[in-house]
């Protein structure tokens, strides 16, 4: 068999547990390899994602991969992990599970608990409605951001304690010495479970991935996974599970819960069958929680929640698709544009290297002349989109970058003594003049458009912006609060953000699908 090509996320966590992968299967005697991939907006190009039946935002970029072989298994938490997966894709292998707990990390002490205004912090609907059943009186808060953040932003707080899982804590040796397992909290289904998936029909790839499956595991994981299924709720439903294997008794405990997001109503049932009996336990427990008015309970929360998400410019039809059910689409145009009236004397000072920033700057530039009209020597480019519309309407891009600080870094050697032409708007932010009086190259700036405010009040409880551009952002702030997190389509509009957002996100490439894909990848980690 040839190296084993081990597919995973790119944070910390997820890197540590497909190195755990790759020790198991190191010591069996296999070559590997650990390949990380960040989630884009990659997709299968002859066919969409939804007839594959890819879905999961954590693991879609991982599928893609597997399905193209350009990696022969995946890494993932499986909690994370959609109960149906694509098709031609299986389960190969689960890990020994680690602590299953969620875990309260504390200030100080505990006195908190017997307190009628604690404050405590999670993002999780499940941890939120179980702390809410059992401490009515106190408030949770949202808390966003990778582990080191939130524990950060912990500190920082006047928050008594955030909840974690204690597993994605241990692994990467965070947790603190003042943090209490919570037992009496159930589990989300498969929660402190690796596991890994490959091709169905890559048989020498399961075989030696069933080498390393922990039998145990994969009975109670597949048990609160199908407990999710038969019971179809996502993230918008609080349901938590838990099954044990009693190794020495063959039997199975388990427990199933279901609970509105506020906590005050609470569904939950039990059982205890033998391992021989364990197919239907998960089906026979969802039963029995929509018959005691779980159906009615998920339906009531469903027609209220959703993930608000507001975009500064409207999108196609085909790019709200992308996002998932869990979200409630909002689009705003916040600045409008008019192209300029350019001479025909202006051609003929326009020298041979020129750059676009924008696609509107292109546009603009081709309402005033035919294409034909030009011969550049050289056109440089900042993002895909603007290169690809550059490529179809004017001719081949010499460098596409992501950012101006990027082209300019990209470009000041060879261009060092000749003269270039940018076309742009008149509210540029003037990076590129200054890098480039830096580097000694002479610049003809040509404003091919104007850009205007459209500065509208939105509705507060809007939880995310997508922005496209740094004027956007201008005109959102003008009438809106910033208590939200900021998308950015590039580095120039995240550095006019951060003057506002106190969590702005970059999307990998600058492109309106990594914008989407980013928000969706950052919001579910939430929830």
């Amino acid at each position: 068999m040839n190296t084993i090509r081990i597919g995973t996320r790119d944070s910390q966590l997820a890197l540590w547990q497909a190195a755990q992968v790759q020790h198991k299967l190191n010591k069996l005697g296999y070559k590997t390899e650990l390949i990380p991939l960040k989630a884009t907006g990659d997709v299968i190009v002859d066919k969409p994602l939804y007839q594959l039946g890819i879905t999961g935002v954590f693991t879609r970029h991982l599928d893609v991969a597997m399905l193209r072989e350009e990696i022969d298994i995946a890494v993932h938490s499986m909690k994370d992990v959609p109960t149906i997966l694509p098709k031609g894709i299986v389960q190969a292998a689960v890990l020994e599970r680690a602590n299953f707990h969620d875990l309260l990390v504390y200030k100080e002490n505990l006195a908190f608990f017997d307190a009628t205004k604690s404050i405590i912090a999670t993002s999780s609907l499940r941890r939120k409605a179980q702390w809410l059943n059992r401490f009515p009186e106190h408030r949770v808060e949202n808390l966003r951001g990778n582990v080191k953040t939130r524990l950060d932003k912990l500190a920082a707080s006047n928050w008594n304690g955030a909840i974690f899982a204690a597993a994605g804590l241990e692994r990467i040796g965070l947790r603190p010495e003042n943090s209490l397992d919570l037992d009496w909290m159930i589990p989300a289904p498969a929660q402190g479970v690796i596991m890994i998936t490959a091709l169905e029909k890559n048989l020498p790839i399961l075989a030696a991935c069933e080498q390393i499956n922990h039998p145990e595991t994969e009975i109670c994981s597949r048990i609160e996974r199908d407990f999710l299924h038969f019971l179809e709720g996502g993230c918008s439903a609080p349901i938590a599970a838990r099954a044990y294997l009693h190794k020495e008794t063959q039997f199975i405990d388990f427990i199933g819960v279901l609970l509105s997001q506020d906590g005050s109503q609470k569904i939950e049932v039990k059982r205890r069958v033998s391992l021989d009996e364990a197919g239907m336990i998960a089906k026979d427990c969802a039963n029995e929680v929509i018959a005691l008015g779980g159906m009615q309970i998920m339906q009531k929360d469903n027609l209220n929640f959703k993930v608000k998400v507001l975009s500064t410019k409207i999108l196609s039809p085909e790019q709200c698709a992308l996002f998932s059910d869990e979200f409630e689409i909002h689009c705003k145009a916040f600045i409008k544009t008019k192209t300029n009236k350019l001479t025909n004397e202006l051609v003929k000072q326009i020298h041979s290297h020129v750059i676009f920033t924008s696609q509107t700057a292109v546009n603009a530039l081709l309402e005033n002349f035919p294409h034909y009209t030009f011969d550049f020597k050289n056109i440089y480019c900042v993002g895909e989109e603007t290169t690809k519309l550059v490529e179809k309407k004017l001719g081949k891009v010499a460098v596409t970058a992501p950012s101006s600080q990027q082209l300019v870094d990209t470009i000041s050697t060879r261009l060092k003594g000749q003269k270039v032409t940018y076309f742009c708007g008149d509210k540029r932010l003037g990076h590129i003049a200054k890098q480039f009086a830096d580097k000694a190259i002479e610049l003809q700036e040509i404003e091919v458009y104007q850009t205007h405010f459209l500065p509208s009040k939105v509705q507060d409880e809007i939880d995310a912006v997508l922005f496209f551009s740094p004027s956007a952002v201008e005109s959102f702030v003008q009438q809106n609060n910033t208590n939200k997190l900021a998308f950015c389509i590039g580095e120039s509009t995240a550095q006019v953000a951060r003057k506002y957002f106190d969590n702005v996100q970059v999307a990998r490439s600058p492109c309106v699908e990594d914008v989407i894909a980013k928000a969706q990848q950052s919001l579910m980690k939430q929830l």
